[in-house]
């Protein structure tokens, strides 16, 4: 069987998109695997496949699956590049769209600049929402780890973030502690992890260890996470730029309660075929 896609990435965090509207897209954990390998497959962090919308909330459904094959429940980067994949392919006209994923509802607005703008919706702070093994919300945990104290704040924007703040973005220590927190079992589905350091109210620098991922040059939820958990503590204003390895997000939110709009580009790399 013969598939198109389009390879893009919103920041250098990259995405493999399947349209599932005109062609027939089932693909296995194995095939997921392969097709993320960046030596044996197309390579990618995140495969999106659009599919046509299950109800009438939304106008199209839309799956994200983790380069390790496991599908996920957000992710901000990955909106973006499939609001922009929706005009590309001529699925819709419209430059406002909403879409459906296992975690919500989510609205877009494209705009002609590339620049995309998704409301990421509300922060979930209530921890058995995020999932986070703890009695009662708090802006700030402690987590046991290597015999060490680290504290982080948790929060979902979808998918379940620990945020850690950091003096120095350039030394923290994404590689060795990321996957300990990442698989933390106070995090019972697992955790993205950001280290942020606050440049001053706004604007932070920010590096995450995404969940069956690592390292990435861009995360728009840990974004958003880190911008929340930064709210919570008052230390930032209602409009953050993030600096990420791969570029700049725009982050606003008028905390408490109130929803998160993340604005950045998408970015179109090439189109292919496979035959699986």
């Amino acid at each position: 069987m013969q598939l198109q896609f389009v390879k893009m990435h919103g920041l250098g965090n990259d995405f493999v998109v399947f349209d599932a509207i005109h062609q027939d897209v089932q693909l296995s954990r194995e095939q997921l695997r392969q097709l993320a390998d960046r030596r044996l497959g197309v390579g990618c962090d995140q495969v999106l496949v659009v599919r046509p919308a299950s109800g009438p909330d939304a106008d199209f459904d839309y799956q994200i699956f983790n380069k390790d094959g496991e599908e996920v429940e957000q992710c901000g980067n990955g909106a973006r590049c499939i609001g922009k994949f929706l005009l590309y392919k001529s699925l819709t006209q419209k430059s406002s769209v909403s879409i459906k994923t296992v975690s919500g509802i989510y609205h877009l607005h494209i705009h002609d600049d590339d620049l995309v703008t998704v409301d990421m919706g509300r922060p979930i702070f209530e921890p058995d929402k995020i999932p986070f093994s703890a009695t009662r919300a708090s802006t700030s945990y402690v987590l046991e780890v290597d015999e060490q104290q680290i504290e982080i704040g948790a929060v979902s924007m979808g998918n379940p973030h620990a945020v850690l703040q950091v003096d120095s973005i350039e030394h923290a220590p994404v590689s060795t502690l990321g996957p300990k927190i990442e698989s933390h079992p106070m995090f019972p589905k697992k955790a993205n992890v950001s280290f942020m350091q606050i440049l001053d109210t706004r604007n932070i620098a920010l590096r995450v260890f995404e969940r069956g991922v690592g390292e990435t040059r861009a995360c728009g939820t840990g974004a958003c996470a880190a911008v929340a958990i930064g709210q919570a503590l008052d230390r930032l204003d209602p409009k953050v730029t993030v600096q990420l390895p791969g570029g700049s997000l725009l982050i606003e939110c008028d905390y408490p309660n109130q929803p998160v709009f993340m604005t950045g580009p998408a970015t179109l790399s090439f189109e292919g075929s496979l035959r699986l």
